[in-house]
Order: structure tokens, then C-alpha cells, then sequence
């Protein structure tokens, strides 16, 4: 095993472990039964969107718009509950319609329109964010009613609504990732998508069904985190691909495509959480977290681009 493959593996784990064990002695409160259920309720949107994510990184991409299609996808939801009194499953369904047309959007930018995706999402990230403010005329949506938020607060038997979404999308990547042919495709392009396309795969299509996938995710995200906050808010899921990207990174996933996998993208998205709630728990303000939570980033792309330099001639250990 090679030193890179112990750092892509090993260390998101260490790390979380050692958080746990940090936070744990620090405070009483953190390994209670109530604030480890709140963790994985509370960072179900940002698992749900890392696992979107992680999809486009292995395909090479990187997709910055998942947090304004969050909030736009919420707020238009709860707009044609609220404003139209349009059923919740429609408004639902609708919201995630478009967030998959936006994350087909974007796949044509970069397929078709041949644009960088970091420009393409770019772009997208602000555009959203626009349409998000335009629509709800920067103000919050509330009184969204009980049927929308149970989805965020409600329970399936005495497992809470948001784990059991996040665990079927995180079961459904994972199998698509290892069983699939389009898995398969996604880590081919990822690896050298010009001897994947001479391979046969059809790259154009894996790419925009790819950024698609995301744009559907982001918008269940959205959608959760919309509900469990009672309203649609225009400034919701600010960062949220930030957070996508360190959660990916540092679970293994490479900024360059072709590396990495659900699993370790999962952990890294706990360790963000984690990392938050114990902050909370010990008082830490809210900038500060920030530049916390911006160390924390320049410090998984170091490690990737390290084990990346590894993978190029490292000595095997």
C-alpha cells in the first residue's frame, strides 16, 4: 500500500475519530444520544449534496452553483405551497425538476458550451442566487405547513425523516457507483476522459447526466433544509458548496478527477458536521468557525494535491 492510498483512506478517519474523542472530553453534552441524532439530522442537506458532489469531481468537474440551487429550489417550493396552494408532493416534485434541469443546464455549459465547469457553475451560482432573491423579493417564505416540514422534522417510526433520505441517497450512490456501468463511466472520465471516449463511453452524456444528478441532490437538499427551518429563506445554503467540496476532499475524493468514492466523500461530510456541532457546543462564535472551517479546506487540497504527487512516483510502504 502505497503512502498516498494511506492518506486518501486513512486519514479523514483519523481525523473524525479524533474529533470525537476532542469534543467528548471537552464537553458533556456531545456524545449524548440527542446531539448525535441532531448532527445527522442537521447535515443532512450538506450530506445529500456532497454525494452530488462527489459525482461530478470523479467526472473530472466541480460544481459551485449546489448552494443557490438549494435555496432556489426551497424557496420556489414553498412559493407555490404558500402563494399557489399547490400540493405538497407536486411542489416537491417540482422543486426537484428543476433543480435537475439547472444541473442539466450546467452540463451543457460544459459539454456543449465549452466552458470550464468552475465558470459554468460559477455563473449558475449567481444566477440562481438572483432568481432566488427576485422570487421571493428577498424575503423569507413561511407558514410552508406540517406535510413540508415533516420532511425535515418529521420521524419514519422512530428513525427521524432527514436520516432515512440521506441514507437511501447515500445506499442508491453507492450502488450506482459499484454496480453500474455508468459508475464505471464516471471514474473512466474522471481518470483520461480523451482514451475513455476512445473507449466507446459516451462522454458527453455521463457528463451532463452527472452535473444533472447534482442539480436533482442539491435541490432534495434544499428541500430538507427548507423544511426543517420552517421557511424558505433567500440567503439559505450560503457556502454550502464549500462545504460539499471539503467534505469530498477530504474524504479522498480528487479535485482532479478519477479518485475517490460515496463513503469516504460520507465520512468527510460527519467530519464537517462534527467539526460545527462541536463548536457550537463549546461556545466558539461564528466568524471564527469560518476561519476554522476555511483551514480545514486549504488543508484537504493540500493533501490532495500531495497524495496526487505521490500517486505519480511514490515509494511503495
Amino acid at each position: 500500500m502505497t503512502i498516498a492510498t494511506i492518506l486518501r483512506r486513512g486519514t479523514v478517519l483519523f481525523v473524525l475519530i479524533a474529533l470525537v474523542i476532542f469534543f467528548s472530553l471537552n464537553s458533556d453534552r456531545f456524545l449524548q444520544e440527542r446531539n448525535l441524532v441532531n448532527i445527522a439530522v442537521q447535515n443532512a442537506h450538506i450530506i445529500i449534496v456532497t454525494v452530488g458532489m462527489t459525482l461530478v469531481m470523479l467526472s473530472g468537474g466541480i460544481d459551485l452553483s449546489i448552494g443557490s440551487v438549494a435555496a432556489l429550489t426551497g424557496a420556489v417550493a414553498a412559493g407555490l405551497i404558500v402563494q399557489n396552494s399547490v400540493p405538497v408532493p407536486l411542489a416537491m416534485l417540482l422543486g426537484l425538476a428543476l433543480g435537475f434541469a439547472i444541473g442539466l443546464i450546467n452540463g451543457w455549459m460544459v459539454v456543449y458550451g465549452k466552458l470550464p465547469p468552475f465558470v459554468a457553475t460559477l455563473a449558475m451560482l449567481g444566477m440562481a442566487r438572483g432568481l432566488t432573491l427576485v422570487y421571493t423579493n428577498g424575503r423569507p417564505i413561511a407558514n410552508i405547513g406540517d406535510e413540508f416540514t415533516f420532511w425535515g422534522r418529521g420521524t419514519i417510526g422512530p428513525i427521524p425523516t432527514p436520516i432515512v433520505v440521506w441514507v437511501v441517497v447515500v445506499i442508491v450512490a453507492i450502488l450506482l457507483m459499484t454496480r453500474t456501468r455508468f459508475g464505471l463511466h464516471i471514474y473512466a472520465i474522471g481518470g483520461n476522459e480523451e482514451t475513455a471516449r476512445l473507449a466507446g463511453v459516451p462522454v458527453n452524456r455521463v457528463k451532463m447526466l452527472t452535473f444533472g444528478i447534482s442539480g436533482f441532490l442539491a435541490a432534495l437538499g434544499g428541500l430538507l433544509l427548507t423544511a426543517r427551518v420552517f421557511s424558505a429563506q433567500p440567503q439559505a445554503a450560503v457556502g454550502l458548496e464549500l462545504d460539499a467540496i471539503t467534505a469530498a476532499v477530504l474524504g479522498g475524493v480528487s479535485l482532479f478527477g478519477g479518485v475517490g468514492n460515496i463513503p469516504g466523500a460520507i465520512i468527510g461530510a460527519l467530519l464537517v458536521g462534527v467539526l460545527g456541532n462541536g463548536m457550537n457546543l463549546l461556545r466558539v462564535a461564528s466568524y471564527p468557525q469560518q476561519v476554522i472551517q476555511g483551514v480545514v479546506l486549504v488543508l484537504a487540497v493540500t493533501i490532495d494535491m500531495y497524495t496526487k504527487r505521490l500517486e505519480r512516483g511514490a515509494p511503495k510502504t
